[in-house]
Parts: structure tokens; sequence; C-alpha cells
């Protein structure tokens, strides 16, 4: 049994996920650049980071790496393999990941669009499917569409200024009857592609900053999609949608994640430090003192939290978990192998890296936006700024 939630926060709306009355899944209903994707004008070349500053607004500029340009993307000029961007060049970007702190906006011209049953990444090649699905699915699925998307992309190579176009097979395949998924999925690709055909397209003809693709980041119901498509890759078809009237305490479960300590039900505890270029997380016994093993059974215990805590925190990039020193080889495997499966399940890309000499755990987790903390800071700035509104 689960339980969709539609509530608010400060004004804000936010969709949230309940499995067995625990929240799971946290999205907020809020305007963002992430996906969108822009006419942009190359400002100046920095060398020795090999990246561009594009102008892809009248008031922002994003940070886009110079390595792997997709010739498409190169509005004024012929571009090849080995060719270099100059000030001055006009480009189409993607938002990748908005500004954060003094970081700038990062930007991309592998230009990908989602499609209902597939993905689509210019100057990207080859097939794959969602680290979701079981390696099993993931094979069988890519070879039952590779001849018939390979003969559809050499049919639309010339709208694409001859780049690649790599495919994604979204787990919502999985949801489809054998018989279907071939014609499904290349449907998903031909409309997709279309839409990305039309973009390329059209953006020769536009002038700079102007907006080519904007991304459904505040539209609720792609939020509930998201939702529903968390619950459904647990196995859970029993879904409930509840509009909220403040009776399920949405503002303080939010709340509580704001906090740097965590304490388990057996008395352990974990905390959680965000630090700019890294998130640092420990394990403590805290008041657990009954049974045996104590510290293998806080590790599984805090195993389980921490991943849901890093997903509703939405915390990125490099992840470095202390946990209760394991001397027993076997005991530390099966914590292994724990966590990475937990990392399977995130709808998020999130790998286990390694173990260091001095026992921390490495993780890297692919930055889809900006964290809670962050977006909070945004939410109080909003709620800041309309009281002084006339």
């Amino acid at each position: 049994m689960a339980e969709i939630i539609v509530s608010s926060y400060k004004g804000t709306p936010v969709v949230t996920a309940f499995i067995d009355n625990k929240l799971e899944f946290l999205s907020f209903v809020r305007d963002s650049e992430i996906h969108n994707i822009y006419v942009g004008r190359v400002d100046h070349i920095v060398k020795n980071i090999d990246a561009a500053f594009v102008k892809y607004a009248e008031d922002r500029v994003g940070y886009l790496p110079l390595k792997n340009i997709t010739s498409a993307c190169v509005l004024n000029k012929k571009y090849s393999t080995g060719d270099k961007l100059c000030n001055g060049d006009i480009v189409l970007v993607q938002v990748e990941s908005e500004a954060v702190k003094t970081k700038k906006t990062k930007l991309t011209t592998n230009l990908s669009i989602p499609g209902k049953y597939a993905v689509l990444t210019l100057g990207k090649t080859g097939i794959g499917a969602s680290v979701k699905l079981s390696d099993s699915l993931r094979d069988k699925y890519t070879e039952l569409v590779r001849d018939d998307y390979f003969g559809f992309l050499n049919g639309i190579r010339d709208s694409l200024y001859d780049s690649d176009i790599g495919l994604i097979i979204r787990t919502e395949v999985s949801e489809l009857d054998d018989n279907v998924i071939k014609e499904e999925v290349l449907d998903s690709c031909k409309e997709t592609a279309d839409i990305l055909c039309n973009i390329i397209k059209l953006s020769r003809n536009r002038t700079i900053y102007s907006l080519m693709y904007k991304a459904d980041n505040n539209d609720l119901d792609a939020h509930i999609k998201k939702a529903t498509a968390f619950i459904k890759n647990r196995g859970i078809s029993d879904i409930n949608l509840i509009e909220d009237s403040c009776i399920y305490g949405i503002p303080s479960k939010i709340e509580e994640l704001c906090r740097n300590k965590v304490w388990l039900k057996s008395g352990a505890f974990i905390i959680i430090e965000q630090l700019e270029s890294f998130n640092a997380i420990d394990v403590n016994t805290g008041k657990a003192i009954k049974g045996k093993d104590i510290g293998e059974a806080v590790n599984n215990e805090a195993a389980v939290e921490i991943m849901r805590q890093i997903r509703l925190r939405n915390l990125t990039g490099m992840i470095l978990i202390d946990f209760i020193n394991m001397n027993d080889e076997e005991q530390k495997q099966k914590l292994i192998d724990k966590v990475k499966k937990l990392c399977k399940q995130d709808p998020i890309h999130t790998s286990f890296i390694d173990i260091t000499g001095l026992g921390i755990m490495e993780l890297i987790r692919n930055k889809n936006d900006k964290s809670l903390k962050e977006i909070l800071k945004d939410v109080e700035k909003a709620v800041d700024n309309s009281k002084h509104q006339c």
C-alpha cells in the first residue's frame, strides 16, 4: 500500500510518496532551467580548464566543457570533430545543472529529450536501457529494437547534420506486453526525434537567447508521474492519490530532513554534513546496546536510512560514509552488496566506488537538480520577496 500526497510547503506545491506510512519520495513543483534548451553565444574560452563560458540569456552565463561538442549544435558555421569553438560562436545548449553558490550553470550540447518509453540524446551513440532494469531485461530490450532503431536513425541522418543519437530504453517498457515492446519503443523514438530535429532546424533561424525547449519541471502531473513510477519500481501497484489537508504534517517532515542528526529505531544515529566539495555521513552506535554483532546490525539499519536520506535530501556528487568498523570480511562484503542493491533502487544514477584504506565507503550520485537545502533557500527567498511586493 502506498500513497502519493499532493501538498505545499510555504506556498510551493510538493509531491510526496509514502510507502508503509514512511516518506520515501519528495519533489518540489517549481520552475527550473534544468533540461531547457537555449540558443547561446560563446562569451569567452578558458583554455586551461578546456571550457567555454556561454551566455544563454540576457543575464545568465553557463559553463560548457569543450570536450565532445556536437556538430549539429554549432549554428553559425560548419563544425567537424577536431574543430574548435571561438568567441562569438552561436551554439545550441541544454542546461545540465543549475548554478549553485560559486558554481555556474553547467551546459551541454548533448541535447537529451525524454519520450514515453525512450530517451534520445544527441551526440551519443548506441543503445542502452535503464539501469533500474535487470541485466537480462536490458539485454532483451536492446536486442529487440537494435536493427530497427539503426535503420530509423539512418533515415533521419540529414536532419541531424550527420550527428548521432543515443537511445536509452526507459523502465516503463517493463509494464508492456512483449509483443508490443518494439513497436512502442520505436514510436516513442520517432516522436522524440521529431521534437529534436525540429529544435535543431528552427534554432538556425532564431536569435540568441531564444528558448527552444521548455522542460516540464513545474508541471504537477509530471511530478505525480515520477512519484508513481518510483512506487511501481518497488513492485507496488496499489497507489492512492491524496490531496493533503494539513493532516499529514508534510512541512514538519520536510524540516526534519534539514537536521544533521537522524535517529534510528535501534537507538543508533547518523550525522549528515553537506560540504562544498562532498557529502560526509557518519554512523554511530549511540544507544544501541542490545543483541550480538551490534556493529553489523547498526550498519545494515543505517545503510537503508542513509540511502533514503540521500534520495530525499538529493545529495549528489561524492558521498563518503563512515560505517562502524567491521573486521569480518564476509560482513563487510554483505554490507557492500546491500548498498549496491539500494543504489540500484535510486531513480538517480548512484554508484558504489570503493572502501578506502581507512574504511570509508565512497559513492557517486549524478547531479540532477539542486539539493533539498538549496531548494528550501530558494523557497524562503520567494516567500521573503512576496512580503515586499505591493
